[in-house]
């Protein structure tokens, strides 16, 4: 079986992907791409200390895994909104409605 190297990647002891040299997780790349439907460039001017060789390598990656990456993404998702259950109510949120600064 062939592996498959990805320029620009490498992986945590736990084995995520990464962005050599740099602190950004591929998912994110991935999250940036599904959940704004950003294309290299518009990812290279939200992520400015990211090549565009790096970019196009994250995505690389995430089309080859797409289906185990769109799971992490989901249980990422659900995991917040379990979360955000969980606390309840924001008193901010509500004082804000109180004052009439949010609908």
């Amino acid at each position: 079986m062939s592996t498959v190297a990805y320029a620009h990647l490498a992986f945590t002891d736990t084995g995520v992907p990464i962005i050599a040299g740099a602190r950004t997780k591929v998912i994110e790349i991935a999250m940036d791409y599904v959940a704004h439907r950003w294309e290299a460039d518009e990812i290279h001017r939200q992520h400015p200390h990211l090549s565009r060789g790096q970019i196009h390598s994250a995505l690389a990656y995430y089309f080859d895994h797409h289906e185990e990456m769109d799971r992490q993404i989901a249980e990422q998702i659900a995991e917040v909104e379990a979360m955000r259950q969980e606390s309840g109510p924001s008193a901010v949120l509500a004082k804000a409605r109180q004052l009439g600064l949010r609908p």
